[in-house]
C-alpha cells in the first residue's frame, strides 16, 4: 500500500469513527475531561458492552486514549487525530474556495 493510500485509509477510519451518534456522544462527554466507563454508562444510558465496542472504534481511530487505574479504565480525547481531521477539513475548505476549472477538452 502506498503512503497516499494509507493516508486515505486512515482518514476514512477517522471519519467513520465520527459518523456514529453514540461515538459523538462519548466524545462530547470527554470534552469535559477524563471519564471512566461507568461515568459514560450513566450519562449515555448505555450498556458496558455497547460502550466498549464504541470506545474500541474511537481508540483505533486515534480519537481517544485510555489509562488503567486499578480495575478502572479512564478515557480522554487525543489531540493527534483531531488535528488530522481539522487539517483535512481545512484543506477541503481551501480547495472549495478556489476550485480548478477544467477545460471540457481535458475531461474523459
Amino acid at each position: 500500500m502506498t503512503a497516499a493510500a494509507a493516508a486515505v485509509e486512515q482518514t476514512a477510519q477517522l471519519f467513520h469513527a465520527l459518523s456514529d451518534p453514540t461515538r459523538l456522544g462519548i466524545l462530547e462527554r470527554l470534552r469535559q475531561g477524563e471519564r471512566c466507563v461507568c461515568d459514560l454508562m450513566d450519562s449515555l444510558d448505555a450498556a458496558q458492552s455497547r460502550l466498549s465496542f464504541h470506545l474500541k472504534v474511537l481508540k483505533e481511530a486515534g480519537l481517544v486514549s485510555d489509562r488503567r487505574d486499578g480495575r478502572w479504565v479512564y478515557y480522554t480525547l487525543s489531540v493527534g487525530a483531531l488535528a488530522e481531521a481539522e487539517g483535512f477539513v481545512a484543506e477541503l475548505k481551501v480547495a472549495a474556495r478556489a476550485p480548478v476549472k477544467l477545460n471540457v477538452r481535458d475531461c474523459c
